[in-house]
Formats: structure tokens, sequence, C-alpha cells
């Protein structure tokens, strides 16, 4: 069963207006202000792929992410990144702003490749303003003079190369969110196909039939933050909550492997009823998918509440379990959530993968995904011949480009 101690209640923390710091870009100095961050990516985009756009007028429709925004001449999408420059839609290319190796079950995946590492990068702009976002700094560098982030130029040849290097099998889009930046993870992606790499997205799901057909070549893997299940906060966050379970249906029915993350706030979506929606409507859609329901904690303008206890991940767990779910996971509290960290062979309840965090304490598995006590199925993405335990710690790891 899940258990665990008391959190506490979290510190208010007091943020202070940063000087623009100064940045480099092909030799030339930048102070790192919305205005000159802007400018400085001008130069490192490509022309938006066909399938992602659809001419009206004299005006574009973006279809990269569920806005489908209609965008004119000189003017730029909901996103930032994406605009029109005479008539053409112009998107982010060459760069990176985040790169990491992470441990896969950061992500988090946990039915996909456990106890390995990912090669982890993201771009700057997001399509939503969520106020606790803990990827502020990449995600609304271009809404927030304070979240300005380094952009660093690389190829996706180079990114690719770097994974071999770190013996990551999976390399994924994360940080800010990959529907907006879809054609540059293509292009990354291609290149880690062609080393026999797994591929996957972080995201919002906010997403567009047309660009999950466009990704779907290359992408295996998709996590999906499903936020709450009451519209009116998700319009708060800039999005609509139709969409992103138009876009879950649709992962699942074009056979991505899907896992599902809630980050559960006190007070905005950590209610039972609402924990019972979300689990119920994941249910319906696929018992097999795993549902992640994870610790806030206070982050960028979300100060107020407090960091979310044990119990209610407790709670959520047994909610998750009670609707039909097979996998429902407790993060963000390692140690503190008993078993809700491990993964349990549905047919037998044995554990067959136990982790404390991010670290795969055992992988039990001598077939791939099949339960060592009874044979019984465990849903995923495994490998032939996988780890006994993490490769790694357990803790991201700096990587660099170029």
């Amino acid at each position: 069963m899940c258990f665990g101690k008391s959190a506490g209640t979290a510190r208010r923390r007091t943020r202070f207006p940063r000087r623009p710091r100064r940045i480099v870009w092909n030799g030339a100095d930048f102070m790192s202000t919305i205005g000159s961050l802007r400018s400085l990516l001008g130069e490192k985009t490509y022309a938006a792929h066909p399938d992602l756009i659809r001419q009206e007028g004299d005006a574009i429709r973006c279809l990269a992410c569920g806005h489908r925004c209609l965008i004119r001449d000189g003017r730029d999408g909901i996103c930032r990144v994406r605009f029109n420059r005479r008539g053409e839609l112009r998107v982010p290319g060459g760069y990176v702003a985040g790169l990491q190796i992470d441990p896969i079950e950061k992500k988090p995946f946990h039915h996909a490749f456990p106890g390995r590492d990912a090669l982890s990068f993201g771009m700057l702009g997001c399509d939503l303003h969520c106020s606790y976002c803990q990827n502020w700094v990449t995600s609304q560098a271009l809404r927030d003079d304070q979240a300005v982030s380094l952009p660093n130029q690389c190829s996706p040849r180079e990114l690719a190369e770097l994974a071999v290097q770190h013996r990551a099998p999976v390399v994924v889009s994360t940080y800010n969110e990959p529907l907006i930046t879809s054609e540059w993870a293509v292009e990354v992606f291609k290149e880690a196909k062609a080393r026999g790499l797994v591929c996957g997205y972080v995201s919002n799901g906010n997403a567009t039939p047309e660009v999950l057909r466009f990704i779907r070549p290359y992408v295996d893997l998709y996590k999906v933050d499903l936020k709450s299940f009451d519209d009116r906060h998700y319009r708060e966050l800039g999005g609509v909550l139709a969409n992103v379970l138009a876009t879950i249906e649709q992962l699942v029915a074009m056979k991505f492997w899907v896992e599902i993350v809630t980050l559960v706030i006190p007070g905005f979506n950590d209610g039972d009823a609402e924990l019972s929606q979300i689990a119920g409507f994941l249910a319906g859609v696929s018992k097999d998918i795993p549902w992640h329901v994870t610790a806030f904690h206070p982050d960028y303008k979300m100060t107020d509440p407090p960091r979310t206890p044990p119990e209610t991940l407790a709670r959520a767990h047994r909610i998750g379990k009670a609707a039909g779910l097979r996998y429902v996971y407790a993060g963000n509290l390692p140690g503190d959530v008993g078993e809700c960290e491990n993964t349990h062979c549905p047919s037998c309840g044995e554990a067959v993968i136990r982790r404390r965090g991010f670290y795969v304490l055992e992988n039990r598995m001598k077939t791939a995904g099949r339960c060592p006590s009874c044979d019984g199925a465990i849903a995923g993405v495994w490998e032939a011949d996988a780890p006994t335990r993490s490769t790694g710690t357990g803790m991201p790891r700096a990587a660099w480009c170029g």
C-alpha cells in the first residue's frame, strides 16, 4: 500500500528582478531581454513544414498546436516562436535551450526502457502559460523577462551522436512544449532513428490531428500532462480541456506509447471528484495507460499552495486503481509513498520493477513485458536485454553540444 510522512508546509519564496544577462550569438553580444532574444532567435528558423500550415487568404493558419493560430504578415502565434515573415511561416530550428542526460523515469516514463538514460533537449516557448510551470525559464522565455534562457547552437546530427556517446537509447524533446517546435524535433529524430534510438515527446497534449500525423513516423513515446478535468482551470492556463482529452484518445488510437501525468495541486485539482473524473476518463481510453500522480511544490508564480503531502498521492493512487487503471504511480516524493513507485503485475500483484525516485532498484523481468512470477503481460515498450537496475545514478547529468 501507499503511505508516507507529512511533507510539511512550504516556505514562500521571494523573487527579485534579475538584470538582463549578456549572451553571445554568432560572435555578437546581446543583452538578454525578450526583444533581443526574439531578434536573435529569428535568425535560427526554418520554413514551416507544408503539413503544418494552411494558407487562408493573406494569412497562414498554423496547425502545430490546438490554438490553430491565424497568423498575418509580421505577427506571431500564441507560442511566440512561430511567426509570419513576408508570407512565410518561420519556425524554430538550429539550437537548444536545455540539454542534459536524464534518467528516463524523470520524464516520467515507467513503462519504457526502465533504468536507462534519455538524452533530453528543449527549445524556447510554449502555447500555454501555467503559473506553476517547473520549466518556466525555457517555456516562458518570450513572455517573461525573468525567464530568458541561453540558446546554444547545434545540429540534429550532433544531438543524435551525443545520445550515442552517453549510451542513451532514448531521445526526448522536453523542457518547453515540443509540439510548437515539431519540425526541429523531427529533424533530430531522423538522425536518432538512423542510429537505432527511440524517440519521445514530453508535452501538454494541446495537439492537432495534423501534427500527430506529422510526428508519428518518428515519435514512439508520448507523455501528456493532464493538468485538470475542469475546463475553467484549463482556460486559466491558456488551453482547452476538450482538446487535450481528444489528443489522448488520438495518441492511443495511433498506437503511440502514452503515459499521463497529473501534478496534484492542493486546492486546485486534488478533490476526489476531479481525480475520479481523470481516472475514469483514462480507464475508458485504455486501462493500460500509466497514470502518474505527482507532488506539487511552489514554483514560478504559484507560491501560495502548500506542497502536496504523501497522503494526497496515496488517495489519488487508490482512486486510479478503483477506476480500473492497471498502473498508477505516485511521484516527486521518493521513499514516502511506499509501493506506489513500483510496477506491479496486474494479474498477480507481484512487484516487477522496484524504484526509489528516478532510480530503478530492481527490474525482475526475465522476459520482456512478462511477469517473472505468473508470466502475465505488462504493457509497455521493453528491451529484450534490459538492465536489472539503473545503469546510472538516477540523477540528471549535464551534456554539451558542439
